[in-house]
């Protein structure tokens, strides 16, 4: 069997691909021939370490506390949101595809459902990507960071792990501060923008839910109860969750009003509020 002619082997091929726009093909394909039955699941053996996905050239990457924060009062400055958001949904599509490739030995939904998240980060940042150019600029202009991928890493061993630390703290975080963004964008007179970023939050929603689900699932295969199990694993990492949160949006995503008073209950949180 071609390397090419699994599941787990499509979506390596299309995570190791640089251009986005060939990933975004790769990822449109993967989906198509996934759903027509036309891939095969790979022999649950350890998946490869991996230390970088395929991307561009640029952006250049940087620490966090490199990056310049400049007034959404600009066009510079809406530009440079925009390009941030570009880059979380460029490691978003590598991210989904990881756990694709990755976690070895799942039910079949687990690939079919990072699969339709691949095609639904792909099509956010194009939809992103378009907007920047519109505005005068393109994605890679400008520094961005590498933190995303960075918890992918640091998940790499256990998808108990990754469920718990990507889709329901690193995305689920754009659900908390993607409705001020959208304030502020509207504020400014960017209408289309804050109308591209209502499609992402909308959408996000569902993408943290899947992440809640095989979180839970995988807890109820090891026997762990899923909300000490999830404070236990943000400890681990040292991940803060920091208020205000999104609360309805995060109860659509699967989390529960006893989990969130948990979390705004940790000290880091109630410190950095």
């Amino acid at each position: 069997m071609r390397h090419g002619e699994t599941v787990q082997g499509a979506a390596f091929a299309a995570l190791m691909t640089r251009a986005p726009a060939a990933k975004r093909t790769r990822v449109d394909t993967l989906a198509a021939d996934l759903a027509a039955g036309r891939l095969q699941r790979a022999h649950p053996a350890r998946a490869e370490p991996l230390a970088a996905p395929g991307r561009p050239d640029r952006p250049a990457l940087v620490h966090p506390s490199k990056l310049a924060r400049r007034s959404l009062g600009s066009s510079a400055g809406r530009c440079a949101l925009l390009h941030a958001v570009a880059h979380i949904e460029f490691n978003a599509i590598n991210l989904a595809l990881d756990a694709v490739y990755r976690f070895r030995g799942m039910p079949d939904e687990f690939y079919g459902d990072w699969v339709s998240v691949a095609v639904d980060e792909a099509r956010h940042f194009d939809m992103i990507a378009g907007r920047l150019v519109a505005l005068g600029s393109a994605y890679g202009e400008l520094p961005a960071h590498n933190g995303l991928w960075e918890m992918a890493c640091k998940t790499a061993d256990d998808a108990l792990a990754r469920m718990a630390l990507v889709p329901r703290v690193l995305e689920a975080r754009g659900l908390d501060v993607s409705p001020g963004m959208i304030e502020r964008l509207v504020g400014a007179g960017d209408a289309t923008s804050a109308d591209l970023l209502r499609v992402i939050l909308r959408e996000e929603e569902r993408h943290v839910a899947i992440g809640t689900r095989w979180f839970e699932h995988l807890c109820a295969e090891r026997g762990l109860e899923p909300q000490p199990t999830f404070l236990r694993l943000l400890a681990e990492a040292g991940s803060r969750i920091q208020p205000p949160l999104n609360r309805p949006a995060r109860l659509r995503a699967g989390f529960t009003d006893r989990e969130l008073d948990a979390l705004l209950a940790q000290p880091d949180a109630a410190a950095s509020g």
